[in-house]
């Protein structure tokens, strides 16, 4: 077995979207090398109101995938096509936008004002590009939970892991998609196919992926001081990009760590990308916003 390599570790960055909501952005426009077949990440943990109650008004998206993952409070979604409903606490939904299609997403917060969740953008190969949209709504309950004899605990929205299959199918960039809990104090391994691009981003606790033999240990300690508190370099907030390999080494804090772990193949094609629309060059890019002001850009099946 191969460790992967932590390549870097990013910090989000603040950013306004929709109407004027206030999130964080893990990654994004620019980064899609390394991402491949993922083009962007949003954090949009808020716990005050007025940052997110404007959300995000009718808007285009074609070209892509999005995924929309809520952990506390709801959003409300509607389409050019008919469809609609809310999404709550643990609910996931997988929109394939193809073609083209218009949407919106209202959140609104829990009792306590919170609304917390990520929004992760997944490119189109060109084959797919102008494929039907669709939509998978998935309810928390439909989501597989496994727990290991250590404690892990591993929510299986997309992909296999662990004997558990994800209820998310048929999408492009075959990924996986997981919410992993590893409890304090732990030292775990987690396979990863070797050809796939793999991510993590922590939201709960801390810990560390670096391993004990790379240039980096696992903990730094002060040499002068034998018995100083670990250093981790990986907490809430913390974008963590593998390198190569087929596993990563997870050593937790004394809270323990949460995070999202995501991995695909790479599409490695070219990407023509402006605001919600991705394809893979500027002349497609430009027929499709000229298609928005002409009113051609849906097209039924």
């Amino acid at each position: 077995m191969s460790l992967r390599p932590v390549r870097k570790i990013i910090s989000p960055k603040p950013t306004i979207e929709g109407a004027g909501v206030k999130l964080e952005r893990a990654f994004g426009f620019g980064q899609t090398k390394d991402f491949d077949p993922f083009l962007l990440l949003d954090d949009f943990r808020n716990d005050n109101p007025e940052d997110y109650l404007a959300g995000f008004p009718w808007h285009p998206h074609r070209g892509i995938e999005t995924i929309t993952y809520v952990l506390a409070g709801s959003v409300e979604h509607g389409d050019s096509l008919g469809n609609q409903g809310k999404m709550t606490a643990g609910d996931v939904q997988w929109m394939t936008a193809g073609s083209g299609i218009l949407h919106q997403e209202m959140p609104k917060g829990d009792s306590r004002g919170r609304m917390h969740g990520f929004q992760l953008w997944a490119n189109l190969p060109a084959s797919l590009k102008m494929t039907d949209p669709r939509y998978q709504d998935v309810p928390s309950s439909a989501i597989p939970e496994v727990t290991d004899d250590d404690g892990t605990r591993v929510r299986v929205i997309c992909g296999e892991f662990w004997g558990k299959k994800g209820p998310v199918e048929g999408v492009a960039a075959d990924p996986r998609y997981l919410d992993i809990f590893v409890p304090p104090g732990i030292r775990k391994q987690l396979k990863i196919e070797t050809e796939r691009n793999a991510f993590a981003y922590v939201f709960e606790g801390e810990g560390t992926f670096r391993d004990a033999s790379a240039p980096r240990a696992v903990l730094t300690d002060k040499v002068e001081n034998p018995v100083a508190a670990p250093v981790y370099d990986a907490r809430n907030h913390s974008l963590v990009l593998f390198d190569r390999g087929d596993e990563i080494r997870v050593q937790t804090g004394e809270q323990g760590m949460r995070f999202l772990l995501v991995s695909g193949k790479p599409i490695e094609e070219p990407v023509a990308w402006y605001g919600p629309i991705v394809m893979n060059t500027q002349e497609q890019l430009r027929r499709a916003y000229a298609e928005l002001q002409a009113g051609t850009f849906i097209k039924r099946p």
